[in-house]
């Protein structure tokens, strides 16, 4: 019984200890930072990443979520010289 009380407190303390990593608050910044090397490495361009309060309501796409919700990263892909063009013939 002993065993079981000093196996199940090892529990509770790892996984109290592991709680901190789990309620981290991940800055805006570095959550677009990684965003952004993933849009590079597809080979996407002409692009805007906007942070703003979790309340903006917008059309664009949500992209990700920072700050412990408080914020979202918005992504707006910009015409490009080619698709302005092809639009104003």
């Amino acid at each position: 019984m002993n065993q079981y009380f000093v196996a199940q407190s090892l529990v509770a303390i790892s996984l109290l200890g592991s709680a901190s990593s789990w309620a981290a608050i991940t800055p805006c910044e570095a959550i677009a930072e990684k965003v952004h090397a993933k849009l590079e490495r597809k080979g996407v361009n002409d692009y805007t990443l906007k942070i703003v309060p979790k309340e903006t309501e917008t059309k664009l796409r949500v992209v990700g979520v920072c700050e412990g919700g408080k914020k979202k990263i918005i992504y707006h892909k910009q015409k490009g010289k080619k698709q302005q063009d092809q639009t104003e013939e």
